[in-house]
C-alpha cells in the first residue's frame, strides 16, 4: 500500500512554474506535520502524487485518511549523487564493466551509485563495489537485479 495525496491544482501550477516544467518526477520539499521532508511529486495513471512514506510519517500505511498538515514546494537543491572514487577507480580499471555501466539507463547507473554512496563500512563498500562489476560483467546478482 502506497498512501500519497493529491496536491489542488493552483499548488501544483505554481510548483511547475518554479520547476519550469510539469513532466517527468519534480523534487519537491516541505512539511508534513512540521516534520520536514524531501520527495519527488510522480504522475502515476494521469494524476500528480505525493506519496507519503514511513520516514516522512511514522506507520503511514496504517494511518490513511488521517488529516495532515502539509507545506510544500519545489526543491532546487542538486540531489545528484556523486560517484564514490573507490567505485570510480573499479570502473576505470575494467573497461567492460565501465562499457556496460555506461549503457545502463541513468536510473540504473543511479541505484548502483547510491547503493554505494550509503553504505557505511568501508569494507561493505569494497565488498559491494566487487559485486557492482561482477554484475556488470554479467557473473554475479546486485541491487536485486539478474542482468544488467
Amino acid at each position: 500500500m502506497n498512501p500519497y495525496l493529491e496536491i489542488p491544482q493552483e499548488i501544483l501550477e505554481s510548483i511547475f512554474e518554479l520547476a519550469k516544467k510539469d513532466k517527468g518526477p519534480i523534487p519537491v520539499c516541505g512539511t508534513v506535520n512540521q516534520q520536514e521532508f524531501r520527495q519527488t511529486l510522480v504522475k502515476y495513471a494521469g494524476e500528480w502524487r505525493f506519496y507519503i512514506n514511513t520516514v516522512m510519517l511514522k506507520n503511514s500505511p496504517k494511518r490513511i485518511g488521517e488529516i495532515l498538515e502539509v507545506e510544500i514546494t519545489f526543491d532546487n537543491e542538486n540531489r545528484e549523487i556523486a560517484i564514490h572514487p573507490n567505485l570510480q577507480q573499479a570502473l576505470n580499471s575494467n573497461v567492460e564493466a565501465l562499457q556496460v555501466f555506461e549503457k545502463l539507463t541513468p536510473s540504473v547507473q543511479k541505484e548502483i551509485v547510491r547503493y554505494i554512496a550509503n553504505l557505511k563500512s568501508e569494507e561493505s563498500r569494497e565488498r559491494n563495489i566487487a559485486r557492482a562489476i561482477q554484475f556488470l560483467l554479467g557473473n554475479e546478482r546486485f541491487i536485486g537485479r539478474d542482468k544488467p
